[in-house]
This record gives structure tokens, C-alpha cells and sequence, in this order.
């Protein structure tokens, strides 16, 4: 730190979901520093917020790992070289730093902070994304009411009610249905939009499953107490006791101020990169989901290898004089952190 709310490193990288943490990882392995904003306030971005418990096939030397573990695994592989994670915030002005020898910036988050560098590299999926209010009972977000399970922790012995009909209201049932004391599943159609299999074992599961309905209102004191529905065919409200409510309703996606960094788009919501994953802008790379190329294919395992496509180059913008391809790992063998 250059001062309270300053910081100086080699590498920011904007997005902390997998790929972005697998890119402070191969950062951290050439040997620069690294710092990765994300304006969620956990690590793993969508798969940590959306499908925590869902399994991934197509992870490379994986037969199947939940996304909670991918994600722990990568915080433990990128934790070896101590980057720092500016969570909560959003990366917002990209602001060029004049100066001698290669492009450098100063990036100032929506808490502001100023991070100076020597290169960015977006990793932010398919942007800030940000979940659809709940219409009823607002007031008690952090207070019974939540947009994200991230953990089971807190649920325990609970009575929870989930309200939507997608993948992340089903995976978040199977999760918590084992550790509540009662969930029940709220969605306001008779048809779910998630995976069929995973409807299914909801069905074969405890979680009542209540459709055709819509959450009114939300009840009680200094904490939730109940939630009040209304099911279409039914005159009456009916009131579930609850001490936890989870608001599954899907999420708006924006690229937001990366909007204003001067990077070419396409379809106004992908960064154009060309095969070194640099943008447009000198010095401002991209990987994963969020960038554009022809023959793009947006997968988990595409987004790892841009990553270590777009730090090398990233670390050769910063010295023009160091070498692309940094060596294989086995080369100089080092200490590896297992996953928690």
C-alpha cells in the first residue's frame, strides 16, 4: 500500500470467479504482483452465486467437481503468491498514467480506491451482475432475506423458503434441504426452467414444492418470522413460518463503467480481443467469458487458457524485455497450498 486507499502492484485483474483467480495465480507464478476487484463480496463470481453445489464435467482432469470446490481449489492454488482481493468494489475509471517506457493506469474503485499498474486483465464474465429484487419485503435483506447461499452455514435447524424456478433456486433446495429444518420451493409458474433431472430430485426429496403462487409480503419483528403467498386458485393468503428466505429471480448483467474505457465491443456486450487477448486498449487484456474473437467458444476451460495467454502478454507489456512463455511449473517446483 502507497497509502490508505492506494495500491501499486504489476497486474489488476477485474473479475474474481474462476478464471479471473486462475489468472492471479499464473500472475503470482511469473513472479508479479496481483490484485483482483470484484464488485461481489465473495470469491467465484457467478458459480460461487449461482451454482455453488452444481457439478462441472468438463473441468480438465475432473470427472465432476462441484463448483464450490473448483472455486476452493482455486482460491488455494492462487493464494500461494498472496494476491490481494478488493471485494465489494467495482472497477470503475481506467485512467492512463503518463510516464516514460510502457502504458501504465491508475484504476479507481466505486469504494475509492486507487490501484496503480502496470496492466489490466478483465475477467469478468458477463459483467457486474447484479439479482432481481424480491417485490416484497426488501427491508429485511441481511435479516431473513437473501440473494445468495454461497454457504449452508446459518441454515442449519432453519425453515426456509426459496422462491423461484430456476437452477439456482433447485441447486439451492438440494443444498439446503438436508441441513433445514423445512424448505419449501415457491415459483410463480407450473413449469421450472432448471435442469429436469435436478427438478426431479427435488420432487423425491422433503422440499414442498408450491406453484402457481406468488410472495407477497414478508413478516416480523427485529427478524423474519413469515412469509405471507398468494397461490393463483386459492382466495385466501397462506403464511409459511420462516426464519430464511432465499430470492432466486434471476440477475441483470452490465458491463457497467468498462463501458467508458474506450474497448471496441461487439454486440455491445463482449470486449474484442485479438489472439494475445489484447484489447484495443494498449495495455488492457481480457479472458474468459466476456471477451470476442471469431470462433469463441465461452467455456470455463477456454476462459483458464486465456488467462495464461493474456498474463504473459500482460507481462511482457510491463517488461518489454521478459520472455513470453514463462517455462513449464515443473521447471521450479513449489510449495502448493491444498484446497481447504
Amino acid at each position: 500500500m502507497t497509502g490508505k486507499h492506494e495500491l501499486e502492484i504489476d497486474i489488476l485483474i477485474v473479475g474474481a470467479g474462476p478464471v479471473g483467480l486462475f489468472g492471479a495465480y499464473y500472475a503470482g507464478a511469473r513472479g508479479l504482483s496481483v490484485a483482483v476487484v470484484d464488485s461481489l463480496s465473495q470469491l467465484g463470481g457467478q458459480v460461487t452465486a449461482m451454482y455453488p453445489e452444481k457439478q462441472i464435467y468438463d473441468i480438465a482432469g475432473f470427472p465432476a467437481v462441484s463448483g464450490r470446490d473448483l472455486v476452493s481449489g482455486l482460491v488455494a492454488q492462487a493464494s500461494q503468491y498472496g494476491p490481494v482481493y478488493l471485494l465489494g468494489q467495482e472497477a470503475q475509471e481506467l485512467i492512463a498514467v503518463s510516464g516514460s517506457g510502457p502504458q501504465r493506469y491508475c484504476v479507481r474503485t466505486s469504494t475509492g480506491t486507487q490501484v496503480r499498474c502496470g496492466a489490466v486483465v478483465v475477467t469478468s464474465g458477463i459483467g457486474t451482475f447484479t439479482p432481481r429484487p424480491l417485490p416484497a419485503g426488501e427491508d429485511f435483506l441481511g435479516r431473513g432475506l437473501e440473494y445468495f447461499v454461497p454457504s449452508a452455514a446459518g441454515y442449519t435447524g432453519k425453515d426456509v423458503v426459496i422462491v423461484g424456478g430456476g437452477d439456482s433456486a433447485i441447486d439451492w433446495c438440494l443444498m439446503l434441504e438436508p441441513v433445514a429444518s423445512s424448505v419449501t420451493l415457491v415459483h410463480r409458474r407450473e413449469i421450472f426452467r432448471a435442469h429436469a433431472a435436478s427438478v426431479d430430485r427435488v420432487r423425491a426429496s422433503s422440499v414442498a414444492i408450491i406453484t402457481n403462487t406468488q410472495l407477497t409480503a414478508l413478516e416480523g419483528g427485529g427478524s423474519l418470522e413469515k412469509a405471507v403467498i398468494k397461490v393463483k386458485h386459492e382466495e385466501l393468503p397462506r403464511s409459511l413460518p420462516c426464519q430464511r428466505v432465499v430470492a432466486a429471480l434471476g440477475f441483470t448483467a452490465s458491463l457497467g463503467p468498462l463501458r467508458e474505457w474506450g474497448i471496441e465491443l461487439h454486440d455491445n456486450r463482449h470486449l474484442v480481443v485479438d489472439s494475445a487477448m489484447r484489447t484495443n486498449v494498449a495495455g488492457v487484456f481480457a479472458a474468459g467469458d466476456i471477451t470476442d474473437y471469431e470462433g469463441k467458444v465461452r467455456l470455463i476451460a477456454v476462459g483458464f487458457g486465456e488467462a495464461a495467454t493474456a498474463v504473459n502478454n500482460a507481462a511482457v507489456h510491463i517488461d518489454p524485455g521478459a520472455q513470453l512463455f514463462p517455462g513449464h511449473s515443473t521447471d521450479a517446483p513449489h510449495q502448493v497450498t491444498a484446497p481447504a
